[in-house]
């Protein structure tokens, strides 16, 4: 599986972005999970939002009610609305995919470490 980001750029202060991120194959019915995961500069690469096949979503606590993680199964893409922006949102955004048998508990979402496909990324910048 390849995963290709694309979306992001520039916003203001409350504006809203939309990422997208495409895969080469279908990952949802082959027992994937896909997520959202980001880095600002000097800082670890945290968990933003993911997404499994059955629909269950989860959200780091910084974005819950901003940020939206959907998934076009036809188009093997995965989504992500932000809405009200901040400057601290800033970052490079990475898709990432894990099988979910790689998965013990719903915290293993937001573990970088176990995720093994990832896309290059793209830049979000707020200010």
């Amino acid at each position: 599986v390849q995963l290709v980001e694309s979306g992001g750029g520039s916003a203001q202060d409350g504006g809203s972005l939309s990422l997208s991120c495409a895969a080469s194959e279908s990952t949802y019915d082959r027992g994937y999970c896909m997520a959202w995961f980001r880095q600002a500069s000097g800082k670890e690469r945290e968990g933003v939002a993911a997404i499994c096949g059955s629909g269950y979503t989860d959200y780091a606590g910084s974005v819950a009610g901003r940020f939206t993680v959907s998934k076009d199964n036809a188009k093997n893409a995965l989504l992500l609305q932000m809405d009200n922006l901040r400057p601290e949102d800033s970052a490079t955004y990475y898709c990432a995919a894990v099988e979910r048998r790689r998965l013990t508990n719903k915290q293993d979402l937001g573990r970088a470490e176990l995720y093994t496909v990832w896309g290059q990324g793209t830049q979000v910048t707020v200010s």
